[in-house]
C-alpha cells in the first residue's frame, strides 16, 4: 500500500453503508465519505491542482475530512490553519508554505477572503458539487509514490516561525497499521476524537478509523467547556476508544465530571502529550475498571508516537508513569552529550529515533532540519537518518524508558509542543519591553512571563493574545524590576522562580 486513501476505499468496500463519520447531528456513510472526497479531488484536478499543499482553513468535521481526503485524491498534501490563530500567525504559516490555494467553508469564507487574499479561494460546498471525474482520479493514483508528503502539520519555532512538519503516506501506513493491531483497534469500535486536526493526536483517530472501518465520532471544541456536556456525548454516541491529549482527561476529573455520568462502553483510552498525573488516572482507572490504559510518547517529526506503556493496575507508579517499549518497526535509543550509546540502567539522555516512523523534515526549513534530522554517529558506514527529540530519557531496570523532560527550553503544554523562546520573541516585540524571561513550572503546568518594562501586565496580556494562540500566552505575567543572574552572567531561572513564589 502506497497511499493513506487505500485504506478509505478498502473500508468502503467491506462498510458501504456503515456511518463513517459522525458530527453532533451530522452523518456520513463510507460511501458517502469516498464519493464526496472524490468530488473534491476531482475539483482540484480540474483546476490543474496538484503536488502541492493545500491550506485547509475550517474548523474540525466532516467537511474538513472530505478536504484532506479530496487533496490527497489529486496527490497534494494538506494543511490545516485553525481559524481562530492570530492573523500573523496565519499569515507565517502560509508563507512558509508557499501556498497557492486554500478550501474554506461557508462560516469562514469571509474570513479567509480577509486574511488569505492572495490565494485562490476554493469553497468547500463548490467543490462537493462537482462530478467525480475516475479518469483523472485514476492517472493522480498511478504517478503517486509512498513518501509523497500527506499533511503538514506546524508546530512552535525557536526562531518565531512555526515549523512545518511534513509527514509521508508511508510513515503514516507504517504507524497506523502497528498501531490499530497493538491495540486491537476494530470495525467494532466508535472512536471519540478529541483532538483538533492540525494536532497530531487526530491523525490517530483519523486513520486508525478508516484503517479498520471504525465509527469517527467528532466531538466538537465548545464541549470541552462543560463536562456534563461532554461525557453526555460520549455516552450518547457510544464512544468505545478515547486518545486524548493528557490535558483533555485531567480536563474532566478536574472538574469531577466522572461523579456525574462514566462512559461505561470505554474500553481503550490512549493518552499522550504531557505527563499523566497520577492522581489524575487512579480515578480514571478506578472509574473504568475493565478498560485499558495506555501512554504513548513521541514527538510529531516521528509520526505520532515512538513508545508506549500499557498500564499495569498492580502496579506502584509512584516514582512516575513509564513512556515504554518502541513501536514495532522503530528503533528508540538514548545518547549522551559526546553522542555515545547509553545503556545503562538510570543514566539520561537524549531521547532518539529512527526508521520509516521518520517524517520528511521541516518544510521549507533546510537549517532546522541539518539540525535535528541528521545521521546517526553511531553508525560509520552508510547513511542512516535519525531525529533528535531535545527530550531526555532514562531506562529502568526492566528495559522500559522513562521521559526526564526538555534538553531546551521547549515544552509540552495544553498537549501542544511550545519554544518558550518563541514566547519571548513575542513578549521582546511588545514596546516598552526591556527585558523578558519565560519559564514553565510543569508541575503546576502555568507559563510564567517574567518582563522588565513600563507595560502593564493587562496590556501586555491583550497584545499577546493577537499575536499567539491561546495556549501560548503566560499563565501569569510579571513585572519584575531586574532579574537576578547566576555565575555565568545569565538570567537565573531557578532564583527568579524563587522570588516570585516567596513574594506571593
Amino acid at each position: 500500500m502506497n497511499n493513506v486513501i487505500k485504506y478509505l476505499e478498502e473500508a468502503t468496500l467491506r462498510f458501504s453503508k456503515k456511518i463513517a463519520v459522525v458530527e453532533e447531528d451530522k452523518k456520513v456513510s463510507y460511501r458517502e465519505l469516498t464519493d464526496n472526497s472524490k468530488s473534491v479531488g476531482s475539483f482540484l484536478l480540474k483546476e490543474s491542482v496538484s503536488k502541492e499543499p493545500i491550506v485547509i482553513f475550517m474548523d474540525k468535521g466532516i467537511e474538513a475530512l472530505e478536504a484532506f481526503f479530496g487533496c490527497v485524491y489529486a496527490g497534494c498534501s494538506y494543511s490545516l490553519i485553525n481559524p481562530e490563530f492570530p492573523s500573523a500567525r496565519i499569515h507565517q504559516i502560509v508563507d512558509v508554505l508557499h501556498a497557492r490555494y486554500v478550501i474554506t467553508d461557508d462560516e469562514h469564507i469571509e474570513l479567509a477572503k480577509e486574511e488569505l487574499k492572495d490565494l485562490k479561494i476554493f469553497s468547500i460546498k463548490d467543490m462537493l458539487k462537482c462530478k467525480i471525474d475516475a479518469e483523472k482520479l485514476e492517472k493522480a493514483s498511478k504517478e503517486h509514490i509512498s513518501i509523497d508528503p500527506l499533511y503538514i502539520n506546524f508546530t512552535s519555532g525557536s526562531t518565531g516561525v512555526p515549523k512545518g512538519v511534513v509527514v509521508s503516506h508511508r510513515s503514516v501506513i507504517d504507524f497506523i497499521d502497528v498501531f490499530t493491531e497493538e491495540f486491537n483497534i476494530t470495525d467494532k469500535d466508535i472512536i471519540g476524537n478529541q483532538a483538533p486536526f492540525d494536532f497530531d493526536v487526530s491523525v490517530k483517530d483519523i486513520y486508525s478509523a478508516i484503517r479498520v472501518g471504525a465509527t469517527l465520532v467528532i466531538i466538537p471544541k465548545k464541549y470541552f467547556s462543560s463536562p456534563a456536556m461532554l461525557l453526555d456525548y460520549i455516552v450518547d454516541n457510544g464512544v468505545t476508544t478515547m486518545t486524548w491529549a493528557v490535558s483533555a482527561l485531567c480536563l474532566i476529573t478536574t472538574f469531577h465530571g466522572l461523579d456525574y455520568k462514566v462512559p461505561t462502553k470505554v474500553n481503550k483510552v490512549i493518552f499522550s502529550g504531557e505527563v499523566m498525573p497520577i492522581k489524575h488516572l487512579k480515578i480514571w482507572m478506578e472509574k473504568l475498571p475493565e478498560a485499558t490504559f495506555i501512554n504513548v510518547y513521541g514527538p510529531t517529526e516521528i509520526t505520532c508516537n515512538c513508545t508506549y506503556h500499557v498500564v499495569d493496575r498492580n502496579r506502584d507508579y509512584s516514582d512516575g508513569l513509564p513512556i515504554g517499549i518502541p513501536f514495532h518497526n522503530e528503533k528508540v535509543f538514548l545518547l549522551d552529550n559526546d553522542d555515545k550509546l547509553i545503556t545503562e540502567v538510570g543514566v539520561e539522555g537524549e531521547i532518539c529515533v529512527s526508521g520509516t516512523c521518520l517524517s520528511l523534515g521541516y518544510f521549507n526549513n533546510p537549517e532546522q532540519n541539518e539540525k535535528h534530522f541528521c545521521q546517526n554517529p553511531l553508525n560509520p558506514y552508510y547513511f542512516e537518518q535519525i531525529y533528535r527529540t531535545g527530550d531526555l530519557g532514562m531506562f529502568l531496570d526492566n528495559g522500559e524508558m522513562i521521559f526526564r523532560g526538555r534538553k531546551d527550553f521547549q515544552i509540552k503544554h495544553m498537549g501542544h509542543r511550545i519554544e518558550l523562546e518563541e514566547i519571548d520573541r513575542a513578549i521582546m516585540g511588545v514596546d516598552g519591553i526591556i527585558r523578558t524571561c519565560t519559564i514553565y513550572d510543569e508541575e503546576k503546568s502555568k507559563i510564567y512571563g517574567f518582563y522588565i518594562g513600563e507595560v502593564d501586565s493587562k496590556e501586555l496580556r491583550e497584545v499577546l493574545s493577537k499575536d499567539l494562540p491561546v495556549y501560548m500566552v503566560p499563565t501569569k505575567l510579571v513585572k519584575m524590576d531586574e532579574f537576578p543572574m547566576n555565575k555565568n552572567g545569565k538570567t537565573d531561572r531557578k532564583e527568579l522562580m524563587r522570588l516570585y513564589k516567596e513574594s506571593k
